[in-house]
């Protein structure tokens, strides 16, 4: 699927900074309507933008979702598992709008985690403290007990260490995406890994060979 930003004919640096650092309104769940969040966003960049464009620009997006969700690399899923068999509690906190959440009830991932909150549901965004407490009280643990991985989009690293917890930063996707933003991201972590599996050694665990959890 194309990216959102090339259909809308916009930077897509720009439509990152966009998604990121400019629309908590969106990530907060105070706009519900997909259409009418893409066509906010486009019309900061080009007011010029047309309706016909941003239709197509939403449903190429929602789609991107869908699918991009649908393909959870399965050794990512094996990693959760062992996570889970090993004895340790998980929760996920995800900076979402509607449109990029609405298809994790069909999503491999989904009820793998002890904790879900997701921004637009709970009004709550990173890098903000509150999210991170709603998490680790959910989860009945201490801050100073979590490790937080990510791979330190929107502050989150930054945010979870000022809550208390240790970081570990995954840098796979930043460094095929955006390598100039690595070394940053970093300077912001306790512990950095390339994929997810690489956090089993990290925790005294051993990577599950495919189809043995």
């Amino acid at each position: 699927m194309p990216w959102t930003a090339d259909v809308l004919g916009i930077e897509r640096s720009t439509w990152n900074d966009l998604l990121v650092k400019s629309s908590r309104w969106r990530l907060a769940g105070e706009e519900t309507d997909p259409y009418a969040i893409v066509r906010r966003l486009a019309r900061e960049v080009d007011p010029t933008i047309s309706d016909e464009v941003i239709q197509e620009a939403t449903r190429v997006r929602i789609r991107r979702f869908s699918d991009s969700l649908a393909r959870i690399p399965p050794e990512n899923i094996d990693t959760i598992r062992t996570l889970r068999a090993a004895g340790f509690r998980l929760g996920l906190i995800s900076n979402a709008d509607v449109m990029e959440v609405a298809p994790w009830e069909t999503c491999p991932l989904s009820g793998l985690f002890d904790v879900e909150l997701f921004s637009c549901r709970v009004g709550l965004v990173k890098p903000e403290p509150a999210i991170y407490a709603r998490c680790v009280q959910a989860l009945g643990v201490a801050p100073t007990e979590c490790l937080f991985v990510g791979d330190g989009g929107s502050d989150e690293l930054t945010g979870a260490r000022n809550a208390g917890m240790s970081t570990a930063f995954v840098s796979g996707i930043m460094a095929s995406l955006w390598p100039e933003r690595v070394e940053e991201r970093r300077a912001a972590s306790d512990h950095h890994v390339h994929r997810i599996p690489d956090l089993l050694p990290l925790l005294g665990l051993q990577t599950p060979h495919r189809g043995s959890t």
